[in-house]
């Protein structure tokens, strides 16, 4: 055995291992989008992402509420937090309303559909009557409740068209009537109009706006061919640019489009105007919490219809994009509800809902924005109005229903385990397989569509 210079056998070294080649940024960020894209695809998406995306709005909601209505509450002599508590009630209320229409079957809901059209025409014609009716900022569409509740029962009839018009269209559907364009226009356009003639009639044109995009929606999804849906879009359009061309009012608010000073063109831009301000004094990260100057009388209706501005202003464009990324999110899984059923009620609902809440944030980010003229309609769940948050809590309700009525979603469920250590009847829980969330991403083509009227 050889020995060293100092007597002492050598120090055997360890071979050395072969270099294990690391992993390429391309094969990572491959790994990172199959393990999004399986997430993503899991039939339980649908439900979380509208259950967390409603809360989140709702909830960020309720603090811009507090934040953009202290200074108009003081100038009113109220408390401070006199709006606020209003809209905590109403989000409460909306939970329950949320709730029991998250656990209603699809069949108790197509029962209500023809109850709630019918107390929405009623309100909305009593809305007419002297001495019921009550005119806000120049529109004759709410009701008195006593004191300082009321109620606009046009909110109520975006819901009512959505469950009605759903009803009707499915059982068409099952008796093969869509294909004829009589039965596809009739009873629907007719009852549309009605609403909207009922709506017009106290002159809530940002309203009728959200209806027509609902009516549109309903007919994309029935089929109508492209020669019928372009006929009813022209009738809309024609009687729109009427309505328009007839007020003064309406004409003002098409010319404040883009305007970068108060008075532009003649017009009287300075919501407009004021909300742009908002919106660029904020930032990356905003001014802070409470921090916004133009809430302290600058920009009207600061709380409501341009509550986009004053969290621009104090968030910053991350909270703006937090908005719309969960104004999308929820846009997304309502889609997916509305493309992953074979009840034709559901599809119908899901999708009247869905564009109902995706237009009626479009219009009012836009109209911040300035891309839009004003149209005078809340931001869903996040504006102050009691009278908007309750129809559209009960309508996120239909989606988490239709979400979890899915098979796969079912079946997702009761593959749960137990919480807190509980076991089932009979012993401890059995063992299951993996979960195979591939096979269940679709219904299955032999599911039975909801019971009819």
């Amino acid at each position: 055995m050889p020995t060293s210079r100092t007597g002492r056998p050598p120090v055997q070294r360890a071979s050395r291992r072969p270099a294990v080649p690391r992993p390429s940024p391309e094969n990572a960020v491959q790994r990172l989008y199959t393990r999004a894209r399986k997430a993503w695809d899991r039939p339980l998406t649908a439900y979380y992402l509208i259950l967390g995306g409603s809360l989140l709005i709702t909830v960020l909601g309720l603090v811009m509420v507090y934040s953009a209505s202290q200074i108009t509450a003081l100038q009113m002599s109220l408390p401070g937090s006199f709006f606020f508590r209003k809209q905590f009630l109403a989000a409460s209320i909306g939970t329950v309303l949320l709730l029991v229409a998250s656990r209603m079957p699809v069949k108790l809901h197509r029962a209500l559909a023809y109850p709630i059209l019918a107390g929405a025409v009623f309100l909305m014609a009593l809305v007419q009557v002297p001495g019921i009716g009550m005119s806000v900022n120049g529109n004759q569409n709410w009701i008195s409740l006593g004191g300082s509740f009321q109620i606009q029962p046009s909110e109520f009839g975006k819901l009512a068209l959505v469950l009605w018009a759903a009803d009707l269209l499915a059982r068409k559907q099952d008796k093969k009537l869509l294909t004829q364009w009589k039965h596809m226009l009739v009873p629907l356009v007719p009852v549309a109009f009605l609403l909207l003639g009922l709506i017009m009639l106290g002159g809530d044109m940002g309203t009728a706006i959200i209806l027509t995009a609902i009516l549109f929606g309903l007919l994309w999804l029935a089929g109508a061919p492209t020669r019928l849906f372009v006929g009813v879009l022209s009738i809309a359009g024609l009687i729109g640019m009427i309505l328009i061309k007839t007020s003064p009012n309406r004409m003002a608010r098409l010319a404040c489009i883009g305007a970068t000073e108060p008075k532009s063109g003649g017009a009287d831009c300075w919501q407009a105007v004021h909300g742009i301000y908002a919106l660029a004094s904020g930032g990356i990260f905003g001014s802070g919490l409470g921090a916004s100057v133009e809430k302290w009388g600058q920009l009207p209706e600061a709380h409501t219809d341009f509550i986009f501005a004053v969290t621009g202003e104090e968030l910053g464009l991350a909270g703006t994009l937090s908005v719309l990324a969960l104004f999308a999110a929820l846009g997304y899984a309502g889609i997916r509800v509305a493309g992953r059923t074979e009840d034709p009620f559901v599809r119908y609902a899901a999708g009247g809902v869905t564009t109902w809440i995706t237009a009626q944030a479009v219009i009012n980010i836009g109209a911040v924005l300035g891309l839009l003229p004003i149209a005078g309609v809340p931001l869903p769940l996040f504006s102050y109005g009691g009278s908007a948050l309750l129809p559209t809590m009960f309508a996120i309700g239909l989606l988490i229903a239709f979400a979890r009525d899915d098979p796969a979603a079912r079946a997702a469920l009761s593959m749960r385990q137990p919480r807190f250590g509980r076991k089932r009847a009979g012993g401890a829980v059995p063992a299951r397989g993996p979960r195979r969330w591939n096979t269940m991403r679709r219904r299955a083509p032999s599911a039975r569509s909801s019971g009819e009227r």
